[in-house]
């Protein structure tokens, strides 16, 4: 039996918050405790990346790279750590290596010791260049192994991923649970097998979901494990880390003891705990449905969303039908991690073959992308019927997806050189163009101090109506959504932009409650496909009178006359983006499988493709009008 000081890392103020709270700890809340964190002994506080970078951005009004800098003044001590999603950097699409690099280098010199690289597919060339450029900046390259359970992941499988790290340069190895998957007998043969074949430092991150984490901290640390990670017991728990206080308590006077300050611990979780019943939010808890992903696989957040995907489909007693196709749908396309964004991609899928009755009828472009291999490689083959189908005469790409993009830094440096006032601007600016320009402007006219006043205050009124029973109800089935309910999406998909969008439901609940009758907001486009402000998204998205539906137009009276109808509750867009051509005027001829629109719903952009020959002779629906299920859109005569 070895006999080891367990090292702690402390992911309260990125994690924590991440998984708990939506991201939104500002920074002002972070700094009065930070010294405190510094003084306790981690092995490194894990404060940055992940969806922090965006959320600054985009809804707190404050810049990331000033957050780091603070906190770096006040904590001298403890190494700083953040999440880096390999080559999608803190985005949610792959970025050129010029920007990534650029990033990386910048991470470090503004105070970041300890980066965690993943990738969701865990393709290791999709973390080569992250691993290489954090090696060559002077930090700390921890390489992951993102944990999941499927036929194909073996722990043979994982022996290998970690193996081809080891070789790239990882300084250290980080098992990654992001879904409370790993029992504690598989932890400790995990565990054990990294340490006698790897020969490098490992550290275990489990959230608690459904319990098992605490149990698989325990046998990892028998086996040997170096580093676990945890948070302050008033942001632990749920879709979280373990608390800290549990794990210290359970390895006192052991030969694993940590050597941590209970007292201290206390301490600190009382300020965070105050914070807490200040901004009105809720513990973790753990939810039955989140336990269900032991027998189905499907994540809770990931269920939740879905929920919210049929509501708004109004098919919501069909949830079932999804919860089994999935699995079929995961199978299909080689077994991919349910994480974001591969979770997005698997269920929508899902969604779609069980609403149109026709199985990869309707093929979502991320999807499509996905099998390409513009993701990375799948961890298994992908079924060969499948791809065929999604690709047609397409050719799957097999390089490491980034190979096909072009250095970009100085073309961006260039558009936005009248914005940015440093190097962090530009790469803030390459990473989330939209946000951060808007953000560069509200700083620009002194606006940036009101704004985050004003998000923050909206906040605080919809966390008093949560307390005073504001629910979120769903459609016919009168099933009653709690609105934590919902946020759960952002706890468990671990990491994901989404997140953000689907707790933008927070300032939606007041027009849900309107009786409107509809989530209408709860699903809205993901920024990484419009890249658009969750409130201007609002704005498109708002419930239309009843009478919005268009008039029959008496013009054509032909049997001859198809009419297309809408597969789906959206919002209808003619062309592929605001600036484009429409894909079809009336008058034109159009071929089988020809896009006829795009109709945008669950976060991804459905084109709507001819089924048959002919010519358009009537477009029925305005662009940007939302449309409901078997709404008539075309008219086409054969």
């Amino acid at each position: 039996m070895q006999h080891h000081r367990v090292k702690i890392t402390d992911t309260t103020l990125r994690d924590g918050h991440q998984s708990l709270w939506a991201t939104r700890m500002r920074t002002e809340d972070m700094l009065p405790v930070a010294e405190k964190l510094d003084q306790i002994g981690y092995h490194s506080l894990e404060v940055w990346g992940g969806a922090t970078f965006d959320v600054c951005l985009r809804y707190l009004y404050e810049d990331p790279w000033e957050r780091l800098r603070a906190i770096k003044r006040v904590v001298k001590n403890t190494p700083l750590q953040m999440l880096l999603r390999g080559q999608a950097a803190v985005g949610y699409t792959h970025y050129p290596d010029d920007v990534l690099e650029a990033f990386v280098h910048k991470s470090v010199e503004n105070g970041i010791d300890i980066i965690r690289i993943f990738d969701a597919l865990n393709d290791v060339r999709n973390m080569e260049v992250a691993i290489k450029a954090t090696k060559a900046a002077g930090g700390h390259a921890q390489a992951t192994v993102s944990y999941t359970v499927s036929p194909v992941h073996t722990i043979e499988n994982y022996l290998q991923i970690a193996q081809q790290l080891a070789e790239m340069g990882a300084d250290s190895i980080c098992i990654k649970d992001m879904a409370g998957l790993l029992a504690p007998y598989k932890a400790y043969e995990l565990v054990k097998l990294y340490k006698e074949k790897i020969g490098l430092p490992v550290q275990l991150h489990c959230h608690y979901i459904g319990g098992m984490a605490v149990g698989a901290y325990l046998k990892a640390i028998e086996a040997g494990v170096d580093v676990i990670d945890t948070a302050s017991v008033p942001l632990a728990f749920g879709a979280s880390q373990p608390p800290v206080e549990t794990v210290v308590r359970a390895l006192k006077s052991t030969p694993y003891d940590t050597g941590l300050s209970l007292r201290a611990l206390f301490e600190v979780a009382d300020y965070f705990e105050k914070l807490r019943k200040k901004e009105g939010k809720e513990r973790g808890v753990t939810r039955i449905n989140d336990m269900k992903v032991f027998d189905h696989q499907v994540p809770g957040g990931m269920i939740t969303n879905l929920v919210s995907q049929l509501e708004e489909q109004k098919a919501l007693h069909r949830l079932n039908e999804v919860l089994e196709e999935i699995p079929r749908v995961r199978e299909e396309l080689g077994y991919p991690p349910l994480v974001t964004p591969t979770s997005q991609i698997v269920g929508t899928q899902a969604v779609l073959n069980v609403l149109t009755g026709q199985r990869y009828k309707l093929i979502p472009g991320e999807v499509r992308a996905y099998v390409q291999g513009l993701y990375g490689e799948p961890p298994a083959p992908i079924d060969p019927a499948i791809s065929r189908k999604v690709l047609g005469d397409k050719e799957m790409i097999t390089c490491r997806p980034a190979d096909l993009l072009e250095p970009k830094l100085d073309k961006l440096r260039e558009e936005i050189k009248d914005l940015a006032a440093s190097e962090e601007d530009v790469l803030s600016y390459a990473l989330f163009p939209q946000i951060a320009r808007r953000f560069f402007q509200a700083r620009a006219r002194g606006e940036l101090e009101a704004k985050a006043k004003a998000e923050a205050e909206k906040a605080r009124k919809n966390a008093q109506k949560d307390k005073a029973g504001g629910k979120l109800h769903g459609t016919k089935e009168g099933n009653k959504v709690n609105l934590n309910d919902l946020k759960e999406l952002i706890k468990i998909l671990n990491d994901t932009d989404i997140s953000e969008i689907s707790l933008e439901s927070d300032g939606v609940k007041v027009s849900i409650k309107k009786g409107s009758g509809r989530a209408e907001t709860a699903v809205v486009a993901a920024p990484e496909i419009t890249d658009v402000p969750a409130a201007e998204v609002k704005a498109a998205v708002k419930p239309k009178p009843e009478a919005a539906v268009p008039e029959k137009k008496e013009t054509v009276d032909d049997e001859n006359v198809e009419t297309v109808t809408a597969p789906m509750v959206g919002t209808f867009y003619r062309a592929p983006a605001p600036d484009a051509d429409p894909f079809v005027e009336v008058g034109q001829k159009v071929e089988t499988g020809q896009t006829l629109c795009i109709i945008e719903a669950m976060k991804l952009m459905n084109e709507i493709e001819a089924e048959f020959p002919g010519e358009i002779v009537d477009i029925l629906v305005e662009n940007g009008q939302p449309v409901e299920y078997g709404q008539p859109l075309f008219k086409i005569k054969k």
